[in-house]
Parts: C-alpha cells; structure tokens; sequence
C-alpha cells in the first residue's frame, strides 16, 4: 500500500526500512521519497491508500531541519560535540538556544553564534516556565539534556512526551549520585558506558535509544574512567540527537525500534 501510494504521487523511493515487531505485533515503517507532487496532495494520497490500516502517518520535507533545544549545566563535552557536529552539517538540526542553570558554557555557546539563556537563581518553576515559552515561540522539536543536572517536573515530561533526551551513564541503577565514576573504580568494574533515553516521569527510566561501552581494567585511574566515560557520552547523545532528527526512532511500548 505504500508504496503504491508512493507511485501514485509521482514519487521515487530513495530509502526504505520496515519492521514488525514480535511481541506487539506493531508494524513499523520509514520511507525517503522524492516526489514532483507537493505535501498536500502526498498526505491526501497516503490516507486515501492506507486508510483501511489506521495508520499514524508522519511526513517531513527531507530538507526541514528539526530545531533542539539544549539545556545544560556545567559540564561543556556533550555540548560541545553538538555545537560542533551541527556546526559542520553533520547534525542535521537547529539550535535556536541554549539554556542553562549556570553562566559556566555562555561564551561556548556564543562563540557559535547561538544565544545562550542564563537562569542562575530562578526557581525551578520560573524555569520551566520560561523553557516552555521559548518552545512555543521557536517551534522547538526535541529538547536535549546535555548533562543538565536539572529534574524536569512530571507536567513538563508529559507536556514533551517522547521529545526529550537525557544522556547518563549506564551504571545506573549502581552507583547514583555525583561521583559514579570514583565509585566504579572502587568496585573494580570492567565495563563503562552511556545511555541516551526519551525522559519520562520515572527519571531514566524512559525507553532507551542508543547505548555504548568500553572496556576498563585494574589499571585505569577514576579521572581516566571519567575521561573514557565522558567521550562515551558525547558520542552516544550526538548520534541519538541524530537519529531523532533523522526521523529514525519508532516507540514501540517502552522500547524504540530505531533503523539506522
């Protein structure tokens, strides 16, 4: 039925990725096209052909950048990566502004020519606040946890289900709190790694989409875990940026099928 639909829009399939998954039995499906025939008379023909499966059809010009919003603290590595990648057409996003608890990244942000928002001493509720403003005036499609050591309220990761995502490392639920590297060293782990995650309610608990890992040994000092840990992370959040932006990630459940 696609791609029938896609041949009666004049249309030419360029990328195709499809999966139905075993337990739910849902049927996922990521077509490219391109296509003589304009947005408009591309959906009408779509509902038309595939009407009697009920599906949730999304479509995006290939060429209409998602805008993210980051929001960070202090730490400047997953930042960084992202302001780079992007900066090199790499990461095929905008970034309208970064947010920020602490002043510590503002010249980092505006040395790329991206505003920076400063909101040291405001209450957490006048924080959100002002984050949903700027989502609504931008246009903001995913929010970006860059090592933001901020708990979003349960009204805002209901209000962005599904379009927000954290990077952690994957100790958790081992070795919470601000020093998780310091205490992996002292449990002697053999295995490091980083979670990038949709947020929800339950912290990071959210349905995981991309996970990495390196192997450590006796000899590895806890900065040297922090500093493995911390390229870990950068690579993880810019290709889970990446694959949002990309149109990549399908939730399934709490489980993504993501087609890379």
């Amino acid at each position: 039925a696609v791609t029938s639909a896609v041949l009666e829009s004049r249309g030419n399939i360029i990328e195709n990725q499809q999966f139905t998954d075993p337990v739910t039995l849902d049927f996922v499906m990521r077509t490219r096209f391109e296509t003589t025939s304009n947005l408009n008379e591309v959906k009408v023909i779509f509902e038309k052909g595939l009407n009697q499966f009920k599906p949730n059809l999304n479509f995006r010009p290939y060429s209409n950048k998602k805008k993210a919003l980051i929001l960070v603290t202090k730490e400047s590595h997953c930042l960084r990566d992202l302001l780079y990648l992007q900066e090199l057409g790499e990461l095929p996003i905008e970034i309208p502004a970064v947010i920020s608890n602490h002043s510590d990244l503002k010249s980092l942000t505006e040395n790329h020519g991206i505003k920076f928002i400063d909101q040291s001493g405001e209450s957490k509720e006048d924080a959100e606040k002002e984050i949903r403003a700027l989502i609504n005036s931008e246009g903001i499609d995913l929010v970006v946890l860059a090592r933001y050591m901020q708990i979003l309220s349960p009204q805002f990761c209901d209000e962005m289900k599904d379009r927000i995502i954290n990077i952690h490392h994957s100790f958790l639920p081992s070795f919470k709190g601000s020093r998780p590297y310091h205490q992996a060293h002292e449990r002697g782990v053999k295995v490091i790694g980083a979670t990038a995650h949709f947020v929800n309610q339950n912290l990071d608990e959210g349905p995981i989409i991309e996970q990495d890992v390196a192997h450590v040994n006796h000899a590895s000092t806890p900065e040297q875990l922090v500093s493995i840990g911390r390229d870990i992370e950068r690579r993880v959040l810019a290709k889970a940026v990446r694959l949002f932006a990309e149109d990549r990630i399908f939730i399934v459940g709490n489980r993504t099928v993501v087609f890379q």
